[in-house]
């Protein structure tokens, strides 16, 4: 039986206007984001929610500290999505050093749904992670996904393109 999950990658704080590294288009990133949650809970379908927080053993980072407002996650999300399963990471691929594959066996999982932030940085090293290669799909929703500049959020989606289906949040849940 096949089951997807939706991956919520770093949707915190800091990546908005008033964080400590503001990426480009996080409004509507943000309300497609919303989008998604909406129709993945309509679904019946698990959602997933992937922190990073900084190494604290490495000193402070630029962002995502931890323990500042900036390394939470986006509040609206939190609110849309009470009851998913939380996720922290301290490395671009949410399987590295994390409880994620043990959380999506749990699920019974079969096919991962990303959107979130960086697309450049999380999101592709989660979706062509290794361990992404042990899911029948990976799906990227282009439109619930953004980085500092809508030029280079194409070319992310344009190399990925080539090794996981993409797709808007309406055509992907």
């Amino acid at each position: 039986m096949q089951k997807s999950a939706l991956l919520i990658i770093d949707v915190q704080n800091d990546y908005f206007p008033a964080g400590a590294f503001p990426l480009a288009d996080t409004d509507n990133t943000l309300a497609a984001i919303e989008l998604a949650i909406l129709k993945a809970q309509n679904a019946y379908m698990p959602v997933v929610i992937v922190q990073h927080i900084a190494d604290a053993n490495a000193g402070v980072a630029p962002f995502f500290n931890p323990g500042t407002e900036g390394a939470d996650i986006h509040p609206r999300i939190l609110q849309l999505a009470p009851a998913a399963r939380f996720v922290v990471k301290h490395y671009a691929d949410s399987f590295v050093q994390t409880n994620l594959a043990d959380t999506l066996a749990q699920l019974e999982v079969t096919d991962l749904i990303l959107c979130g932030m960086m697309t450049q940085n999380c999101v592709t090293h989660t979706a062509l992670s290794l361990s992404a290669g042990n899911y029948k799909s990976v799906t990227v929703l282009t439109d619930a996904t953004t980085t500092v500049s809508p030029l280079l959020h194409a070319i992310a989606l344009h190399a990925l393109s080539t090794r996981v289906r993409l797709a808007p949040v309406a055509a992907a849940l």
